[in-house]
């Protein structure tokens, strides 16, 4: 049930999360700019989780809150999301106006989140010489080639401009790429039998080389993949095969089954350790 609706050119953002906050409301903030959507998870006034369709948790709230043209609608409803968020009201809205212009900074240097930095370097040649706060260093471990600059905001609790601007640092010292591997393809079902059991994904031989041209997964084998749909991430055995079609993964039924997916569904995949 719709209860608040409004124009942002009539109300800002940060208003409206502060009428909910003092209401402890408990619902969806949905917020469409354009072509931009994004909702906030509001529960007893509080911002527990944020998505947009391009990013999760405080990054996405940070997006949100940021937006000061459209149309805005909060929607009294029960939801099912993991607590990405555990700063208070206060804290989010004094953090995302204290950093805004570092954050629309460095996403202009860094606009996709679901990249993967990759160190070409590593400590203590990686940090020698920079000038990293001790707090960020929490940053380097998690610079392995297979996390995207999501999950090390999200492991490191850091934020995303602290974590930014640590690799802004590392790669203008050279010692730092930015990789896209995720690669976008079709399910459909891999066929099991007797002789082949459903304990893995496939791919095509052409997936493989593609990934295998890239610096941390140059002339590897790649035994696990990051799969990403709608409803979130898994892990699993990937295996390649010269008769799957490139455009294609093969899931094993129960998989689809267990994960909701269904046939002719696009996921992005990348390499996992």
């Amino acid at each position: 049930m719709s209860t608040l609706r409004g124009n942002l050119q009539s109300i800002s953002l940060t208003d409206v999360v502060q009428l909910l906050h003092v209401n402890r409301k408990t619902g969806k903030l949905h917020i469409i700019q354009g072509k931009r959507t994004g909702t906030l998870y509001v529960e007893n006034g509080e911002v527990i989780h944020a998505e947009t369709p391009q990013t999760a948790g405080e990054s996405a709230a940070f997006d949100v809150l940021e937006w000061d043209k459209g149309e805005f609608e909060f929607v009294v409803a029960k939801f099912k999301v993991p607590t990405s968020i555990r700063r208070s009201v206060t804290d989010l809205l004094m953090e995302s106006a204290r950093t805004s212009d570092s954050r629309k900074r460095l996403r202009g240097i860094f606009p996709n989140l679901h990249a993967v930095p990759w160190p070409t370097a590593k400590e203590p040649q990686l940090s020698s010489g920079l000038k990293i706060f001790q707090e960020d260093r929490k940053v380097l471990p998690f610079l392995d080639g297979f996390r995207d600059f999501l999950e090390i905001i999200n492991v490191t609790e850091l934020g995303e401009v602290s974590v930014l601007q640590t690799c802004l640092l590392l790669k203008e010292a050279g010692r730092l790429q930015v990789l896209e591997p995720s690669i976008t393809l079709t399910v459909h079902t891999l066929k099991t039998g007797l002789f082949k059991k459903g304990d893995h994904i496939e791919a095509s031989k052409t997936v493989e080389s593609v990934w295998q041209l890239m610096g941390p997964y140059r002339n590897s084998q790649i035994r696990n993949a990051r799969i990403m749909w709608p409803e979130g991430p898994a892990v699993e055995t990937i295996q390649f095969n010269g008769n799957v079609e490139d455009q294609t993964v093969l899931i094993p039924k129960e998989l689809m089954q267990a994960w909701g997916l269904s046939e002719g569904i696009l996921v992005s995949l990348r390499p996992a350790p």
